[in-house]
């Protein structure tokens, strides 16, 4: 079975994040993407527009020194322009580290990301690890 077109969009998106390519990854979002970051934290809110999002990524790996690392597992497509993925996440920071379930709901409006909304297994677990 094909893969659907939204779901390999997302699954490039999560491999130009996991090399650092922050060039293809800017290809794969409209102008005026979002990615909303759940929690009260350092990172939490609504980062908008392309290089917001992607100071957003930069700022990742310079919190966890280059440790964050994603791996994932599943993608769900609706075929109406919405993919839910299933993640692990991995990081160091400070003297703490973090191993945890996430996902992420996207939306996708001409062929590229325009919504990326971040879940969390355990939003009092990752406020910590990012305070």
């Amino acid at each position: 079975m094909a893969e659907h077109p939204d779901c390999a969009l997302v699954r490039r998106g999560y491999e130009a994040f996991s090399n650092g390519d922050m060039d293809t990854l800017s290809s794969l979002f409209t102008a005026d993407v979002a990615h909303h970051v759940p929690g009260d934290h350092i990172l939490s809110g609504h980062h908008k527009g392309r290089e917001a999002v992607l100071q957003l990524y930069r700022r990742i790996a310079e919190e966890t020194n280059g440790t964050f690392r994603v791996e994932l597992q599943h993608l769900l497509a609706d075929g109406r322009g919405h993919v839910i993925s299933v993640h692990r996440i991995y990081a160091d920071r400070k003297d703490r580290g973090v191993e945890m379930p996430g996902g992420i709901f996207f939306t996708i409006v001409g062929g590229k990301v325009s919504d990326l909304d971040e879940c969390a297994e355990d939003l009092d677990v990752l406020n910590e690890f990012w305070r």
